[in-house]
């Protein structure tokens, strides 16, 4: 999911189309709130008889380049990386956010850190 936001938007695409599950909803609900993206909405699609759900995100620019400088993946199923809520660091000074994975679900770092609650690492977002 991140890859393709980050090639989207390398591209310069309007939308990038995503397959629906509860975690990347989730995801994609923590760029909105910290406005690396403009909106998303869940939008079911008919193939041969079958239905598709999809995640549609409209990517936001700025007047020459995109809303997300950068995404980098820490968790991977061969590694992952948890962290406690003390080690919450700031992404690039303050102006990136981490995606954590934590027992209140899935939240930004600012976030979590507020909570007091620690958890996976799945990104860092700038």
């Amino acid at each position: 999911m991140l890859i393709r936001i980050k090639n989207a938007q390398a591209a310069k695409k309007e939308q990038v189309s995503i397959p629906f599950s509860k975690m990347k909803f989730a995801i994609a609900k923590v760029l909105k709130d910290s406005e690396f993206v403009q909106e998303f909405e869940r939008k079911s699609k008919k193939v041969n008889n079958s239905e598709h759900e999809n995640i549609v995100i409209t990517l936001r620019y700025n007047e020459k380049d995109g809303g997300i400088g950068g995404i980098k993946v820490i968790s991977k199923p061969s590694r992952r990386l948890y962290i406690k809520a003390k080690d919450i660091k700031l992404v690039r000074s303050g102006y990136g956010i981490a995606i954590l994975s934590t027992p209140g679900g899935i939240m930004s770092s600012i976030e979590a850190r507020k909570n007091k609650l620690g958890g996976e690492i799945i990104c860092e977002v700038w």
